[in-house]
């Protein structure tokens, strides 16, 4: 009988081949993808009178035009400079567009940080140039929100837009830095300079001081062990501040101090449990100094007021309450704007069961009316004209055969007349308003459709001119496919669950493909692309030979507060009942979806949640890998679990606690942590491997040196994803 040894030896071969292959493959898009989208951004820079602006805008790798519009007329002039479209050449300092310079890492010098501050209204993507000038991708900064970065002395950082396009090179030094992320390149931020304290809050005629005294705390520290530091044989130690679900909170007292030094204390029976960290209280001075305001919060997220405090006799009275039987969602609904000419409140609310706005009387302290309303929410307030007595807003949900997370641009007057939508297109909307507001530029998009710029009168909304359409076929031709949009009901048969689906570029619809799904449910947003981005985390996972699937279920935010609630005490439900059933149904009518192989992943609380899918939905799910995973919420930061989780800490922490069902597992998990995560404490994740092997279970786990929060977005942690993904869904 002849040997089947070299046949089988052969296949192995050719088999590691065509996987390391598959990888190079997709490692590589991102930098094959790159700086391929055009047309897709405009920085308007508006002349002195208003009526005119000009813009930069990029044509071509390395190409691009200004361009001249009469915003009354929507008429366009371009050119290749300003001179030509006769404007002064010192105009060209304001352009936006500037000349990045890639270079490679040359260097490594001592372990250090970069923190990364990101003001624009969108996401950006963050890249290590490597020493051979490879673009490694380590995950994004949100918008309007700061990342801090491990990196050494001498590593080279790109940031560039969700599209593509480069937006800044920096290196890191020896002594950690602070970037600020502007859209007009990067700016250096100066070295915080310590404060001098203030004490309290001055009445504006001066006639007395108020502040806060609490009771003293011991808070929480966890301890960071940093295993291999740079330049150091033995390991160091970090202590931090963490302060965890269930600790005591400092208990604020207000003090009003008067002219002559006499103090009164001001009763504490309408505010006797605030949740706050700090044991400080912020207070808001009408003109006349007769009272003062502040914000109320009880602990456990179910009781929320606006209090008013006689500046002269300490009596306190109630200008708004809020209760709920679940959560007050406050870190997202709790806007207000103060009208003390009038003595009135503009305030938000999900009362209603939906997010909408109110007027009050902070005298009587008696709401006047509401003044949205609709099966829609209000999603962010953009500008007060109180002169017009005006609102202007963004909401969602709107139209009933447009996907309802999208935004648009509203306006209402106070007394709740007038209200219009100002932006058109099916799409998420982005605004950005001329100087004297008469104009506003509105960019907007969908997961499959390309950025669409238009200028627009803000008087009705009607449409000025398109200014731009994003141009994509270069990033088509790299071999980047668009996700595709799709639909289908939740648990309750009536609601509906949106998401999206990402093919392979070499998808072939006679094939087979495992399906894998990307997973945040966290409560506090929603997270399935809603605006065009080139989506590398996913396509970068698709590119292995996956379908890559993502979708928002019940449980996480912006779809009224029936669908909010059911992540309430309640974390492990994560949407699982409706991701099932979203992903069966797309199924149906795609039989490349092979449902007899599927994984799953995310970092943080898509960590919790994708080992949770091993848990508890082992009939569908085989594969997880989950990446600093808050898998106990008692073990993690106060705010965000308390928020939906409620306090007292009771059962319902136990009964979501990943630790506590370590013993249900099958299948195949993967666990992943930073041992520097100073955001979900690591000993959450340290725990959950202990439990597991207690119980005796066969799993994965890499602890990752030298890194921090989102420790699978490195090139080792990414790569390690990659591979146990393949491994047990492509064996």
């Amino acid at each position: 009988m002849r040997s089947l040894l070299p046949r089988i030896s052969c296949l192995l071969f050719l088999s590691a081949a065509a996987l390391a292959a598959d990888f190079e493959a997709a490692l590589s898009l991102a930098k094959r993808t790159e700086n391929k989208v055009f047309r897709d951004r405009v920085q308007a820079h508006w002349l002195p009178d208003g009526k005119a602006f000009w813009y930069r805008v990029q044509t071509a790798p390395g190409k691009s035009e200004f361009v001249l519009i009469d915003a009354t007329t929507g008429r366009r002039q371009t050119a290749a400079t300003l001179k030509e479209l006769g404007l002064p050449e010192k105009e060209a300092a304001k352009t936006s567009t500037m000349k990045i310079e890639l270079r490679s890492t040359r260097r490594t010098g001592e372990s250090s940080g970069i923190k990364f501050i990101n003001t624009l209204a969108e996401d950006v993507e963050l890249y290590w140039i490597n020493h051979e000038g490879g673009h490694v991708r380590y995950g994004g900064v949100r918008a309007g929100t700061e990342r801090e970065q491990h990196t050494f002395d001498g590593h080279v950082w790109l940031i560039t837009s969700r599209t593509g396009e480069h937006l800044a090179v920096v290196e890191g030094a020896a002594q950690e830095q602070t970037f600020i992320i502007d859209g007009k390149g990067i700016s250096k931020a100066p070295p915080e300079k310590p404060k001098k304290p203030e004490r309290g809050s001055r009445a504006p005629d001066r006639s007395c001081v108020v502040f806060t005294e609490a009771e003293k705390v011991e808070r929480r520290k966890v301890t960071i062990v940093e295993s291999t530091p740079d330049g150091s044989v033995q390991p160091r130690l970090k202590v931090i501040d963490y302060i965890k679900p269930g600790d005591p909170l400092p208990k604020p007292q207000w003090v009003i101090e008067k002219k002559d030094g006499s103090r009164l204390r001001v009763s504490r029976d309408l505010y006797e449990n605030p949740f706050t960290e700090s044991g400080v209280l912020d207070a808001v001075w009408p003109p006349d100094s007769s009272e003062f305001y502040f914000n109320y919060n009880q602990r456990g997220h179910q009781l929320y007021r606006v209090l008013a405090v006689n500046a002269q006799t300490g009596a306190v009275r109630v200008v708004v309450e809020e209760t709920s039987k679940t959560f007050i969602d406050y870190t997202k609904k709790t806007w207000r704007h103060w009208l003390h000419a009038s003595g009135e409140l503009l305030w938000m609310s999900e009362r209603d069961g939906w997010c909408h706005l109110y007027l009050y009387d902070t005298q009587k302290g008696t709401m006047k009316h509401q003044i949205t309303k609709g099966a829609w929410p209000v999603r962010e307030v953009l500008h007060v004209d109180e002169a017009k007595k005006e609102i202007w807003f963004l909401a969602s949900g709107l139209r009933e055969k447009e996907d309802p997370y999208h935004t648009h641009l509203c306006r209402v007057n106070f007394d709740g007349t007038g209200f219009q939508q100002l932006t058109e297109g099916d799409g998420n909307h982005q605004v950005e308003f001329s100087p004297d507001r008469a104009f506003f530029i509105d960019t907007w998009s969908r997961a499959d459709l390309p950025p669409v710029i238009e200028l627009r009168r803000s008087s009705d909304g009607s449409l000025v001119c398109v200014l731009e359409k994003a141009e994509v076929s270069d990033l088509l031709a790299a071999g980047w496919t668009m996700p595709e949009r799709f639909v289908a009901k939740g648990r309750d048969g009536k609601t509906d669950i949106h998401g999206v689906i990402i093919k392979p570029s070499h998808f072939d619809p006679a094939e087979h493909y495992p399906v894998v799904e990307h997973i945040y449910a966290g409560p506090h947003s929603a997270f399935a692309p809603k605006e065009f981005s080139r989506l590398m985390g996913h396509h970068t996972i698709a590119e292995l030979g996956f379908i890559v699937v993502q979708m928002d279920g019940m449980g996480t935010n912006h779809r009224g507060k029936a669908f909010h609630d059911v992540c309430w005490k309640n974390i492990k439900d994560a949407g699982f009942p409706d991701r099932k059933l979203w992903i069966k149904e797309a199924a149906k009518t795609r039989p490349w979806m092979d449902l007899s192989r599927v994984g799953i992943y995310g970092g943080s609380a898509g960590g919790q949640n994708a080992m949770r899918a091993l848990l508890d939905h082992q009939d569908f799910y085989q594969v997880a890998v989950a990446d600093c995973g808050c898998h106990d919420n008692r073990m993690d930061k106060i705010w965000w679990n308390e928020q939906w989780m409620g306090w007292p800490v009771d059962e319902s922490y136990v009964k979501s606690s990943n630790k506590e069902d370590a013993h249900k597992l099958k299948g195949h998990l993967l666990l992943i942590v930073g041992e520097l995560d100073t955001n979900v404490d690591p000993a959450s994740t340290t725990q959950v491997v202990a439990a597991l092997q207690k119980a005796g279970k066969t799993f994965d786990f890499m602890p990752i040196t030298g890194t921090g929060h989102g420790a699978a977005e490195t090139p080792y942690g990414s790569r390690l994803r990659m591979e146990f993904l393949v491994r047990h869904l492509r064996p």
